[in-house]
């Protein structure tokens, strides 16, 4: 007696349409590991990789209605995930310019922002953040946030590439928002306020 559920994947998207959670669930899990690994190569991050296998797979669901016409399931989901990737890639290259922005915003004693992150609690949260990140993250932050090195100088000091840099400086930017988020909600508006600010 043949499954109920086909391993054909233009047959898989038309039982999703449907709102067939274990043919989604099919198509999760056979996918989930290839667009990782996808994305991965495009964008050289595994946190931003991962968000957009997510991304993909809830778009996915929600707009499922779709999915009875599509001929070529796998065109369709690797053209997803590529134009997802592209995107994320052309705001860390606008996101550039407002990091560098938000770091001398942190180090201007007469900016409000800066006034709020250098008292006592919120310099104390922003250490524990920190602590928390790799020690190649680490460094990174402080050799930006203290040292004042640019993307290039860091790069060619670590031995990286200018791209993995300008990565790894927007997930720790992602990091101590969501760990601030997580102690002080206050602080974490006002600190990714500064950055959308500098970013919109």
């Amino acid at each position: 007696m043949p499954s109920v559920i086909q391993y054909d994947e233009k047959e898989l998207f038309r039982q999703i349409s449907e709102s067939n959670e274990a043919a989604f669930r099919t198509i999760f899990d056979l996918y989930r590991e290839r667009l990782f690994t996808f994305a991965w190569q495009l964008c050289h991050s595994a946190v931003d990789a991962e968000e957009i296998v997510q991304d993909i797979f809830l778009k996915l669901w929600e707009q499922r209605d779709k999915l009875a016409g599509v001929h070529f399931p796998r065109q369709y989901i690797y053209i997803m995930t590529r134009n997802r990737t592209l995107d994320l890639l052309g705001k860390i290259a606008r996101n550039e310019q407002m990091i560098k922005e938000v770091w001398n915003h942190l180090s201007q004693s007469d900016n409000v922002t800066e006034n709020l992150l250098q008292a006592e609690e919120s310099r104390k949260l922003i250490q524990q953040a920190v602590a928390e990140l790799s020690e190649k993250k680490q460094a990174i932050f402080f050799l930006s946030r203290d040292q004042g090195l640019s993307h290039q100088e860091i790069a060619d000091q670590m031995g990286l590439s200018i791209q993995t840099v300008k990565n790894i400086v927007t997930e720790i930017l992602k990091h101590i928002q969501r760990f601030l988020a997580q102690h002080s909600e206050l602080l974490a508006i006002l600190f990714w306020i500064q950055a959308s600010s500098v970013l919109f």
